[in-house]
């Protein structure tokens, strides 16, 4: 580094190379090199330079957000105002599905994504559950299957006919029972079909197998209430975050914790992993009450790789990951903006690009899957706003800009399709396979060949590791054990008067049978 020092000695970069400059149009003579200090620097020398970035060369640096007009939004919606922290939201190449405001129950809207402007009051809902609708998935391979869970303590598959709604929809494809409390969670497996994974408030994970409706697994390792699960690409490994501040990473057929993370200066809320590179990215709050991300190596989670302060505000940070393009969206709860990164494989690793802002706050996100993208457009990532005090589903594209209307194969590579690559009982035996890509050059025309069977069963007991988790499952805080009791005690009396009822009724049945038996018809 070459520096040039004036008559006032002042200290000017120049630059690295050796050759004579000029300035003011005069030639400067061959600049001395500047010597360079350790940690000790001579209290003399005080250059005045100012911080230049370090230039990046990126064919996403220049990414912007674009949202929808008016006429291409979804509007007259009445948006749940749960305070869960989920999405409340879930796209699909077809149907937008939205958790809705509803009295008696849980409710959530299905509409066709052609079908935009404004929604009538009166529109068609699905309204089977008895408590609120938490969280709502589409299945990845099968477009018009949907799985909710809900305060009553259920899973339902439901199964969307072609073109919508017409009517009500009270009777659910599948309903699945197994969790002693309200289930706040539901993940379908990246690639296997027919795989289903849920978390309760009962601090237990279930996967169920869909082909027989019942659940195969039981992973029995939180101390405290899952807030957030996560997949690899090929679903052989599940990252969790957790209530008690504990990041894990399990291998969802046996249950084992492969690693564990305790969490006391970055406290956890989502993780989501970072494609095939073998990485975690987590959001959550620092010791001083500031939003904060964390990046992890999945096989050492002793130490995080980097962590990064992003602002001072409260609301909870969800993060959204792109392994096509490597870029990686956070949308704070209540924020109006969408920051965007790039993720790199060496350090700094994390390298900002830009922000979208808005100045309506968003309650949750929904993701269209990279099959129901504008390729002729350059859109790389489309969000689906929910705006609460507009009633109003806002989509939001994210745009490479391009001059050639061409398909663009370096921002669009293969990516994984709706095929899956695996069958429950494969998965189950331990096989692990990549999902089945596709291309978008000729644009998403095909359509997935799998159709959902729902089974045949009787009501029964659920036994998993020879536990009846409807039955036996002990209280763990003094309200539910009050609420046990009472319950028991309610039951107990309800079982005495239809003890003595039946008590008088063989009585009166014993003096009938005597009075006919002495009835001189019968001597």
């Amino acid at each position: 580094m070459l520096w040039w020092k004036t008559r006032i000695g002042k200290e000017i970069f120049l630059g690295n190379s050796a050759l004579p400059f000029r300035a003011f149009g005069k030639t400067l003579p061959i600049p001395w090199e500047r010597p360079r200090w350790g940690r000790h620097r001579p209290s003399f020398s005080t250059p005045a330079m100012s911080w230049r970035p370090q230039y990046r060369s990126s064919k996403f640096r220049n990414v912007y957000g674009k949202a929808a007009s008016r006429e291409q939004c979804f509007d007259g919606i009445p948006i749940t105002k749960n305070v869960h922290d989920n999405h409340f939201c879930a796209v699909n190449a077809r149907f937008l599905a939205i958790v809705t405001e509803s009295a008696g129950g849980g409710s959530f809207l299905v509409i066709p994504l052609e079908q935009t402007g404004r929604i009538e009051p009166n529109y068609p809902k699905v309204c089977g559950h008895q408590g609120n609708v938490l969280d709502i998935k589409w299945n990845p391979f099968i477009e018009n299957i949907i799985a909710s869970c809900s305060e009553d303590t259920s899973v339902r598959i439901w199964e969307i006919p072609e073109g919508g709604l017409k009517r009500n929809m009270t009777e659910a494809a599948l309903e699945l029972y197994g969790h002693s409390r309200r289930v706040g969670l539901v993940e379908w497996h990246p690639t296997t079909n027919n795989i289903l994974f849920s978390a309760g408030y009962d601090y237990k994970v279930l996967i169920w197998n869909l082909e027989v409706g019942e659940p195969v697994k039981m992973i029995d390792c939180h101390t405290d209430v899952i807030l957030c699960l996560s997949f690899n690409t090929d679903g052989s490994l599940m990252a969790t975050t957790c209530k008690d501040k504990r990041l894990r990473v399990v291998e969802p057929r046996s249950g084992r914790v492969l690693q564990e993370a305790s969490c006391k200066n970055h406290r956890v809320n989502r993780v989501v992993f970072l494609g095939s590179t073998k990485r975690l990215l987590t959001t959550g709050v620092s010791r001083w009450n500031t939003r904060q991300i964390a990046l992890w190596d999945q096989e050492d989670l002793s130490m995080p790789l980097i962590e990064e302060e992003i602002d001072g505000l409260s609301g909870l940070l969800f993060p959204f990951y792109d392994a096509d393009t490597h870029m990686l969206y956070l949308a704070g709860k209540g924020d109006g903006n969408i920051r965007y990164y790039e993720i790199g494989s060496e350090k700094p690793y994390l390298s900002y690009l830009m922000e979208f802002r808005s100045p309506a706050p968003q309650k949750g996100l929904g993701v269209m899957p990279k099959h129901g993208l504008d390729v002729s457009a350059c859109e790389v990532f489309r969000f689906y706003k929910l705006i609460t005090l507009k009633g109003l589903i806002e989509p939001i594209s994210m745009i490479v800009p391009r001059r050639s209307e061409t398909y663009q194969e370096d921002i669009y590579p293969m990516t994984p399709g709706t095929e899956p690559a695996l069958t429950p009982d494969e998965w189950l035996s331990g096989v692990n396979r990549d999902p089945i890509l596709m291309s978008l050059k000729e644009g998403y025309k095909r359509n997935s060949k799998v159709v959902f069977k729902a089974p045949v069963r009787e009501k029964k007991s659920v036994v998993v590791n020879g536990i009846d988790l409807l039955e036996n499952v002990p209280p763990r805080t003094e309200n539910e054990l009050l609420r046990m009791f009472f319950r028991q005690q309610d039951e107990i009396r309800r079982l005495k008067d239809e003890l003595s009822q039946k008590d008088v009724r063989i009585r009166q049945l014993q003096l009938e049978l005597k009075n006919f038996r002495n009835s001189p018809k019968n001597n």
